[in-house]
């Protein structure tokens, strides 16, 4: 190889990450529905930290639907509106879910004065359950039994039980669903008893317990 060969690919290979760092610089100085930072985003539950991902993207068009745990790449946000679409009011209208989730966020923002995404990450650490039960069988007895919940099955628990929360308090309400879903938000990132999150999380570990 010459070394005007090596050259060009040492300026072409400095150019190419050039690039890749101007775009992770991009990306990172992008703001969520052109709001909301996601640079500085705290984690107080290191267990599930690498399975709740922010970013500024809300709509990957299911880039990632093919690839099996790929899920914990999308952005947590996005994981949220997936949830939100399960019901039958929202069901396949990801425009319309997305206009909810960002009035939601509005509305904790004027509430709390926090950053909204940082109180959706903690409304999903503290929702998330630790233990759950499963049926055992033992010789046609169906006997309960306690295990520990991996910490990418606490996140999907903990969105299921925040979109379920949103649904119950806004359907058949005068309660507007981007209003619904503010309220669970706060009250799990406070980790209130009372919000239907964290009392579902403590059902879950108190009959855990109980089969220990």
């Amino acid at each position: 190889m010459s070394g005007d060969e090596t050259e060009a690919d040492v300026e072409e290979t400095e150019a190419d990450e050039g690039e890749i760092d101007e775009e992770s610089e991009s990306e990172t100085d992008a703001l969520l529905f052109g709001r909301w930072e996601v640079g500085e985003i705290e984690y107080r539950d290191p267990s599930t930290a690498r399975y709740i991902t922010v970013t500024p993207i809300a709509h990957t068009m299911g880039r990632h639907s093919g690839k099996q745990f790929a899920k914990s790449e999308i952005s947590i946000v996005e994981r949220l509106v997936n949830r939100l679409m399960q019901t039958s009011d929202n069901t396949g209208k990801k425009q319309q879910t997305m206009r909810i989730v960002r009035d939601a966020f509005e509305i904790v923002h004027e509430r709390t004065g926090d950053n909204p995404i940082q109180v959706l990450v903690y409304a999903v650490e503290n929702s998330g359950p630790r233990e759950e039960t499963v049926r055992l069988k033992y010789g046609g007895i169906s006997v309960p039994k306690a295990v520990d919940v991996g910490p990418q099955r606490r996140v999907d628990q903990a969105l299921g039980f925040i979109a379920r929360g949103a649904h119950a308090t806004s359907h058949k309400s005068p309660t507007s669903a981007a209003e619904g879903l503010a309220t669970q938000l706060i009250g799990a990132a406070n980790n209130d008893v009372n919000s239907y999150p964290v009392s579902q999380k403590e059902e879950k570990e108190r009959v855990a317990a109980a089969a220990r």
